[in-house]
């Protein structure tokens, strides 16, 4: 019986293939797709109808995202395309945040309607939303197959130093994307409360998420990736 470290790398990434096309039920794939379309397509109805015109507009926002999420890995980088590329099942905490986040507008749109009537305060947050998903969407595409969800702790042939588009002007453009992405939307619902929250939650999540990735990065590609790191910043304030 032959024993894991006698495998061929060969074989071991055929067994990390079928490992992930397992992982990627079609039917479930279909049905989280039909889902998200779903809310996608409520929402942009309601957008019209609607007095609070923030709560639909941001379900349309989460549901594009995850869906994007999805698609772009599975159109640039489908050896690693599984159902947890939609980024759905992103924890308790995410989970918790947002529907605090649709708690929070709904209970002072009630309570404190004129807080929601800051048209021009929504607007700039759509704007933010779209900045942040523009460079998070473009960042997956131009790392390609170099790019994951899970961070990396052996380097594989694959895996290789981006710095062109979008890594020419931060090391960490997911991220960044992500983070403005996020304030933007508390920022389109007119939450102050969820705006401090998500902003202290996702500096913290990041800083500690950069500095355990950025480890195993100066392991992979040594010097360059120092040279790299001292001409970027990461877009997120207060890390370098």
């Amino acid at each position: 019986m032959s024993s894991y470290k006698d495998v061929e790398p060969a074989q071991l990434e055929d067994q990390e293939k079928a490992r992930i096309l397992d992982s990627n039920d079609l039917h479930q794939v279909s049905l989280v797709s039909l889902s998200l379309g779903a809310l996608f397509g409520l929402s942009l109805f309601f957008l019209f109808t609607s007095e609070l015109f923030q709560l639909p507009l941001y379900i349309l926002c989460l549901s594009l995202f995850h869906f994007l999420e999805y698609y772009i890995t599975a159109k640039f980088n489908t050896d690693k395309v599984s159902l947890d590329s939609f980024l759905i099942n992103n924890g308790a905490e995410y989970v918790l945040a947002h529907s605090l986040a649709i708690i929070e507008v709904v209970s002072e749109a009630h309570w404190f309607p004129n807080l929601k009537s800051h048209r021009y305060i929504s607007f700039f947050g759509l704007v933010l939303v779209v900045f942040g998903q523009f460079l998070r969407s473009t960042a997956m595409v131009t790392a390609g197959r170099s790019f994951s969800h899970i961070i990396s702790t052996t380097k594989k042939k694959e895996h290789v130093l981006v710095t062109n588009g979008m890594y020419k002007y931060t090391r960490h453009p997911s991220y960044a994307g992500f983070f403005w992405w996020a304030l933007g939307t508390q920022l389109m619902l007119c939450n102050p409360i969820c705006f401090i929250g998500f902003l202290f939650t996702l500096r913290r999540f990041f800083k500690h998420r950069i500095e355990f990735e950025e480890q195993y990065l100066v392991a992979f590609f040594s010097r360059d990736y120092i040279n790299y790191k001292s001409c970027t910043g990461t877009l997120i304030p207060f890390i370098k």
